[in-house]
């Protein structure tokens, strides 16, 4: 049953990282983060915080508040999710709802893959929270609106109660001064980063992925290189978010805090989106490291556009992905409206694809999940066999890294990024991944490059 009453309330505008810090003191705050403002892309931030529920998918368990739920992790979410329904409202992007990740692992739990020989254990596979109370600020408009549903309480006068109640009491916290934010704290330390590859063992790695390729298995595939370090005792993470959002700005950036676990990324790129039954996924194939020199830039940006390499791998993933949609779209109704479009970010230039559907009568935005998920931009094409070779040769677990992270509305909507330039941190280790499309094209040399060009303004957040 759907329900249409929320209930709003205007504020003064409150700058988004001031928002998030206001909120802060409150558990488990969540910060999706158009720090790159762009008319459609960029456009809102969401902050968060207090949810009143929590849903976690690991080792093939599912839990709301630590009670086991029955099912599969998407059937068990359904279920969780469905007593919060609220009425589509075009003027409401997000009503509240569940915010969190989906780790890159969960594909193990829908397809039959391979096992990593290694897995840390920092991430669930799916951790994502239940929240009532939201701020929406929309940069263009210069606004901010505070949206509650009153839930859990489904029955209407505890609703009201509930949501004026949550809407009083985030007004005056949002109202209150924090510190200044005009510029983020320095670090403590420069951080001992190790990986699991270095440039011979990963050069090794692409010719490997070129033999697959030359055998027929594959088209190709992503493979990433795993960063860690100790984290040093008091490390701020919030200061930390701060830095990256200023060196590596983003359209989809998003700071977490979760039990055990704290998430700080930069992604550029959409992994999919559901408004009503409008799809869009935004595949990225295709970087240049940017350049000092604008006339040197503007012809890196060129030479990227032309690349046949770079457009032949864009390609392959959007057929990947239109083959994906087809699973859970409108026959005829999946389209290619942008292949190859030049997007242009703080350190490098992508090639950024869109691919669009309707989604079917019957399904929502967790069988659309489900049917795409993990991202074929970050796996390769066949899917499954270059996930399982991406295993083989990766060794470790990918964790969030390649996952996804975003929302799910109570209205039914969906938005989520896929987990690159991200960081996620337990209490003593920062975890970091940088990857690249391999294809018969590719040179050894050159991918460990831009591995390390699509991690260098993660790594000056920490210098």
């Amino acid at each position: 049953m759907w329900t249409q009453e929320i209930w709003t309330r205007e504020i003064p505008f409150v700058d988004p990282v001031a928002a998030a810090a206001r909120l802060r003191p409150l558990p488990d705050l969540a910060f999706l983060d158009s720090a790159m403002r762009h008319d459609a892309l960029g456009r809102h931030s969401i902050v968060a915080a207090d949810p009143f529920a929590r849903f976690r998918f690991r080792d093939g368990r599912a839990t709301l508040d630590g009670r086991p739920v029955s099912g599969g992790p998407f059937a068990a979410l359904r279920a969780c999710l469905a007593p919060y329904r609220v009425e589509p409202d075009p003027d409401t992007p997000f009503p509240g709802g569940a915010i969190g990740y989906l780790a890159y692992d969960l594909g193990a739990q829908l397809e039959r893959v391979a096992a990593p020989a290694r897995r840390a254990g920092l991430t669930d596979d799916i951790a994502v929270n239940l929240y009532d109370t939201v701020l929406v600020i929309d940069h263009a408009a210069g606004t901010c609106r505070l949206v509650a549903t009153g839930f859990p309480e489904t029955e209407p006068a505890a609703r009201q109660a509930r949501a004026e109640a949550r809407l009083a009491a985030f007004t005056d916290r949002l109202g209150t001064a924090t510190e200044p934010e005009e510029a983020p704290p320095q670090p403590a330390k420069n951080l001992a980063w190790h990986s699991n590859f270095d440039r011979q063992t990963y050069e090794e790695a692409v010719e490997k992925v070129r033999a697959y390729i030359r055998a027929g298995d594959i088209y190709q595939a992503n493979i990433a290189q795993r960063f860690s370090a100790d984290l040093p005792t008091g490390f701020d993470r919030f200061a930390l978010y701060r830095r990256l959002r200023a060196t590596n700005p983003a359209t989809f950036g998003a700071y977490l805090e979760l039990a055990g676990l704290t998430v700080a990324s930069s992604s550029p790129e959409r992994f999919i989106r559901l408004d009503g039954r409008h799809v869009e996924t935004r595949p990225i194939k295709g970087t240049a490291r940017r350049l000092d020199d604008p006339e040197a830039d503007r012809a890196a940006a060129k030479a990227l556009l032309a690349s046949v390499k770079e457009r032949a791998e864009n390609v392959m993933i959007v057929d990947l992905l239109r083959n994906d949609l087809s699973r859970v779209c409108a026959p005829g109704s999946v389209a290619v409206p942008t292949l190859c479009g030049l997007e242009t970010y703080a350190n490098v230039h992508h090639l950024v694809s869109v691919v669009t559907g309707t989604l079917r009568d019957g399904l929502d935005a967790l069988d659309l999940l489900e049917g795409t998920f993990p991202g074929g931009s970050i796996t390769g094409a066949p899917k499954i066999r270059a996930m399982d070779i991406i295993t083989e040769i990766e060794g470790d677990a990918r964790e969030l890294y390649c996952g996804a992270i975003g929302r799910i509305g109570f209205d039914g909507a969906l938005d989520t990024a896929i987990a690159i330039r991200t960081v996620f941190m337990d209490e003593t280790r920062a975890v970091l991944q940088a990857g690249g499309g391999v294809t018969l094209l590719s040179e050894p040399g050159p991918e460990y490059d831009e591995t390390l060009a699509k991690a260098a303004r993660v790594f000056e957040a920490f210098a």
